[in-house]
């Protein structure tokens, strides 16, 4: 959407009956006194396209292929699908998400009903021109900051904007955010600013930059594709010039000579962590939770710190009727209640307390309104008259009794307010509303306090459940609200929030990095919040080492939403909140989290699980590419062959290790614990594998085809020795499926349609036995190796310990 050509605001003075005239409008559409908004901070087509396709891997790879290609070796060079694969997969759930939020979009997308030449019309909100008239209702957003023209008991919600639910009252001459709600009375409010320069474009414009989410598997990745391509240029020089000496031909030395490069990058690996999220993704997406980014699941499972807002995450941002208290002994229940149902339904656009007095009273007593002062929160109370009936007083106790008529519930009131309900005092007047605003807007001498009753935020039924679980999975829980710091703390205790009675008033805390650390880790609960501080209070956190993920539904919000390591919007906030966010609840449940984190903790367990077998062929393939370039020989594969062992011993087992389940807690060090399977399984299969190479090098008689063969069958059956290692715990279908797998390796040995497609020769049977000797070594070999490594990595770790208790 383009940015108006200036922003300007406006102090001209509007009729609010009349508003502005046709060509009033036309003059400033010209102008450019447009209420065009910016963009939310997506990224747009092109940018994911770009993003997925231009990959280093996708250039190290797709170099290897077209050299493959250029020299006709089309089987060989099978390898250059996984580019296709992954990049689609990337590609495809970018714009899946993006299309799932631009239909949000859409269907939130809030109207404005105006004033033109005396007029009522229903606008888009980019149809708003500067100085319009807006004709405000309870229940509508306000969708331009604007100023007050004339009002009737207007009170505002300013909580997407502020994090304060309590509305607030609004006179003739007060501003009005774009992002705030009506929720009682009515207005006419003239358009103060367009475009970028309302208050919520600005909030949203400090997180325009659309950043990646930062995940620790595809960085450790990363690192190991930038060792590859380091190492892999000149070994593949190296590699090259060898099979020249050795090769009859440019051609089939360039195809060898690429068969020991490509095995040297773990595609495999890049491709099925893709899958693994993408699966995750699905699944969570069932469960109607939007995955933005891939990487996003991953980051949550590595969360140890979720800031909370109350409202919309912990409480559904409605209130409950707690309880009714009658006052004195002979008051009549009864008609408390028919009283309370009465004012409940009085009036056809209700306020949230009578929302929540309908929830209690479903239906309505029938009694006919006769008069009625609605409810201020200037006074704090509203009074309706009944015919028939008495005239009936509700609003706040310390407002409409006198110090000795007060004195008696004195107690009751402050001890509901310390568990952060909200009392109002029901009473009684046989004075009814005369319609005289001077003498209705005073409480009658009359006037008898019969009922407390009290209120308290709507917790979601499923918020305690889904602490506890947080709690238990070791994950720390800050609730960071606008609200008062007494009913958050409130709330909190309500929910079993871990921690709750540890409250602090936002205002006072310090600004310094440090000394906020300090305040966030010994606190759990935070009120009047505003929105720099929730972002001051994400990056404190984070300097302390800590992973945070913050949830959120408003304006005030996304800056704090877009700075930590995992942002989490409710579909039903605003627009921007769910376009920095990378996940993203489309019921807007906070209890979608649970799932979310049992996803990401599969994905990365499982991933570190299968890595070590991706990693076994790049130390093997390193190993037979230097050892070819010392010794001489013709490289011991070709392409195909590593193909054959990869996709039997690697791809296809990994696929199932990597969707099987796993919720086991996160723990650092991802690469580190790789590396102590990787590299003595891949060292140890790659030495065993070139001795049996060069035994058959020099046994008369062999051609070079089966010397390839004996060096894929040594490489295969080693393969799975380390693909039985990996795939502990042992289950009935993990033996199914290592078992499965030796059977198709040598299916394809025996097969000779399949033989003769991988290129395999059966050697003699004396050269059958030296595999077998080499392999049973092999397999003895490998508990010790990987025994010794595990002792030596614990003697560090103690000697490391040690090191720092001192």
């Amino acid at each position: 959407m383009a940015e108006p050509t200036f922003i300007v605001e406006s102090e001209q003075i509007v009729d609010p009956q009349r508003g502005l005239s046709i060509a009033e409008v036309a003059e400033r559409v010209a102008r450019g006194e447009t209420n065009d908004v910016p963009d939310a901070p997506s990224r747009t087509v092109s940018e994911i396209i770009r993003a997925n396709l231009f990959t280093r891997f996708n250039a190290l790879i797709g170099s290897l292929f077209a050299v493959v290609m250029a020299c006709g070796a089309y089987k060989d060079g099978l390898f250059g699908g996984v580019i296709v694969a992954n990049t689609l997969i990337g590609i495809v759930q970018e714009l899946r998400a993006k299309h799932t939020l631009d239909q949000l979009t859409v269907v939130n997308a809030p109207k404005v009903s105006a004033v033109r030449d005396g007029e009522i019309v229903h606008l888009a909100v980019n149809g708003l021109v500067l100085d319009d008239v807006m004709d405000l209702l309870p229940g509508q957003q306000i969708v331009a900051d604007s100023v007050v023209l004339s009002a009737s008991n207007l009170e505002v919600d300013e909580s997407l904007l502020t994090g304060e639910s309590d509305p607030l009252v609004k006179h003739p001459g007060d501003e009005l955010l774009a992002g705030s709600f009506v929720v009682a009375g009515n207005a006419r409010a003239r358009v103060d600013k367009v475009g970028a320069d309302a208050y919520a474009a600005k909030l949203a414009e400090e997180a325009r930059k659309f950043t990646l989410v930062h995940s620790e598997l595809r960085a450790s990745i990363d690192r190991i594709v930038t060792l590859v391509t380091w190492v892999l240029v000149p070994t593949g020089i190296a590699l090259f010039i060898s099979q020249l000496r050795s090769e009859t031909s440019i051609r089939d030395g360039l195809v060898s000579a690429v068969g020991g490069v490509v095995a040297m990058v773990p595609e495999g690996l890049i491709l099925l962590t893709s899958v693994a999220f993408t699966v995750g993704v699905v699944r969570l997406a069932r469960q109607r939770t939007l995955v933005q980014e891939l990487p996003a699941i991953e980051v949550l499972a590595r969360v140890d710190v979720i800031c909370l807002d109350k409202t919309g995450t912990i409480t559904s941002g409605a209130m409950d009727v707690s309880e009714v208290q009658p006052i004195g002994a002979g008051s009549d229940a009864a008609l408390i209640e028919l009283a309370l149902a009465a004012i409940a339904w009085s009036d056809p656009n209700p306020n949230a307390t009578q929302v929540a007095l309908q929830r209690r009273f479903a239906t309505s007593p029938g009694w006919i309104t006769s008069g009625a002062v609605p409810f201020s929160s200037a006074r704090k109370w509203s009074a309706t008259s009944f015919d028939g009936q008495s005239t009936w007083y509700f609003g706040a106790p310390e407002m409409m009794l006198d110090h000795e008529a007060f004195e008696p519930v004195a107690e009751a009131v402050g001890l509901a307010a310390d568990n952060g309900m909200r009392v109002l005092l029901l009473a009684v007047s046989e004075q009814h509303v005369q319609g005289d605003r001077a003498v209705d807007e005073q409480l009658p001498g009359d006037i008898a306090a019969v009922a407390l009753v009290l209120l308290e935020d709507q917790v979601r039924p499923d918020a305690a459940e889904t602490l506890t679980y947080f709690a238990a999975q070791g994950v720390t829980l800050k609730v960071i609200s606008g609200d008062n710091p007494r009913t958050v703390g409130a709330v909190g205790r309500r929910v079993g929030l871990l921690g709750a009675d540890s409250i602090v008033d936002a205002r006072s805390l310090p600004e310094g990095q440090e000394e906020l650390a300090d305040a966030l880790e010994r606190t759990t609960v935070f009120g009047r919040v505003t929105p720099h501080q929730k972002r001051a209070m994400v990056r404190a956190l984070q300097s302390r080492g800590h992973v945070v993920a913050m949830t959120g539904d408003g304006v005030n919000d996304v800056l704090a939403l877009k700075d930590s390591d995992c942002g989490i919007a409710m579909a039903s906030g605003s627009e921007a909140t769910r376009a920095v966010a990378q996940i993203v609840l489309l019921d807007s449940s906070f209890a979608s989290l649970p799932s979310v984190l049992s996803e990401g903790r599969r994905v990365i367990n499982n991933i570190e699980r299968v890595a070590s077998l991706f990693l076994v062929k790049t130390v093997y393939a390193m190993f037979f590419a230097l050892a070819t370039v010392f010794s001489g020989f013709v490289f011991p594969f070709l392409p195909r062959h590593l193909t054959l062992v990869g996709t039997f011993t690697i791809g296809v087992p990994a696929f199932f290790l990597a969707l099987a389940p796993n919720d086991a807690p996160v723990r650092a060090g991802f690469l580190g614990r790789v590396l102590r399977i990787a590299l003595p399984g891949g060292l140890l299969a790659s030495i065993s594998t070139y001795v049996a190479y060069t035994i058959a090098r020099h046994t008369e008689g062999l051609s070079l085809e089966q010397e390839r063969t004996v060096a894929t069958l040594v490489l295969a059956s080693s393969a799975v020795l380390v693909l039985a290692k990996v795939a502990r715990p042992w289950r009935a279908w993990k033996i199914a499926l290592i078992s499965s797998m030796a059977a198709f390796v040598g299916l394809c040995v025996i097969f000779p349609p399949l033989r003769n497609y991988f290129a395999l020769v059966d050697p003699p049977a004396r050269t059958m036995v030296m595999v077998g000797v080499v392999v049973l070594i092999t397999g003895l070999l490998l508990p010790l190796v990987w025994r010794l490594g595990d002792a030596v990595v614990a003697r560090g770790e103690q000697w490391q310990e040690s090191r720092q208790n001192r």
